[in-house]
């Protein structure tokens, strides 16, 4: 099972890629908005450290670390989220939700998967570029990219499950997009590490949206700043909204009414 749908999963992307490299201009035009963005956001965190200020105790090196993973977040949503979890309210909407259920394979995988934009590639490349150089600033070692990687796929998880709850509430609410571009506004907060907030903002990108668990807590992993504990609550925070949004899924289908009946 397992491998027929890695085959699936190579099919998918397969066609998608070569769909998208028809127009291989549009990579330069990404690549250069990527550039841009990744500019703005280094002259706007080289700011807050005129003077010598260093917001929530974290040095300007460390917080690049942070700028990074948010970095790399933005290319994986690009990448992955955008082209597939946007399309699910337009499958509600145009009843082509359908088709989707009526194929020999598991509706949220599709949906999920079915396609993929090498466009926000770039947005990855350059966030690891800055991944690796604030890292070699810092003098680490492989274990701690290593480690602080493996807290970015958890990270990815979370955002991943966080943006497909939001999307399978459209079987009831139908125009969720709004809900999606709050999230999105929440998560630009992940660009600075979530101890420059004030309490109350802390709070809240920890335990209502957690958005220190995708920029902050990667970095504190490369860092070394977090124990075993803290390893434990990000690997359950993930798995846990993962298998929330499964049976979410699965809900919001009982109560889905399709456009033939």
């Amino acid at each position: 099972m397992k491998v027929r749908y890695l085959r699936v999963l190579w099919r998918f992307w397969g066609t998608a890629m070569a769909a998208e490299l028809e127009y291989r201009g549009n990579f330069l035009i990404a690549a250069l908005s990527a550039f841009g963005g990744a500019l703005g956001s280094l002259f706007g965190i080289s700011l807050l450290y005129q003077g010598g200020y260093q917001p929530g105790g974290w040095r300007f090196e460390e917080a690049l670390l942070v700028l990074a993973a948010f970095l790399m977040l933005d290319g994986f949503s690009f990448v992955l989220l955008y082209p597939n979890l946007g399309r699910i309210v337009e499958h509600v909407q145009k009843g082509t939700l359908d088709f989707v259920l009526l194929k020999p394979i598991d509706s949220q995988f599709w949906l999920s998967c079915r396609s993929l934009s090498p466009w926000g590639l770039a947005d990855l490349l350059i966030g690891l570029g800055l991944w690796v150089y604030a890292g070699l600033r810092l003098g680490l070692g492989l274990l701690d990219y290593l480690l602080g990687l493996g807290f970015l796929l958890l990270a990815m998880l979370i955002l991943y499950s966080l943006w497909f709850l939001i999307a399978s509430s459209s079987i009831w609410f139908v125009k969720v997009t709004n809900a999606v571009e709050v999230l999105r506004a929440l998560l630009e907060a992940g660009r600075f590490p979530v101890q420059a907030f004030p309490p109350v903002y802390r709070f809240v990108f920890t335990f209502v949206v957690p958005v220190a668990f995708l920029t902050t807590v990667p970095a504190e992993a490369v860092l070394g700043r977090l124990g075993p504990s803290s390893l434990a609550l990000s690997v359950g925070l993930a798995l846990g909204l993962l298998g929330l949004s499964r049976l979410f899924w699965r809900v919001a289908l009982r109560n889905y009414t399709s456009a033939s009946s």
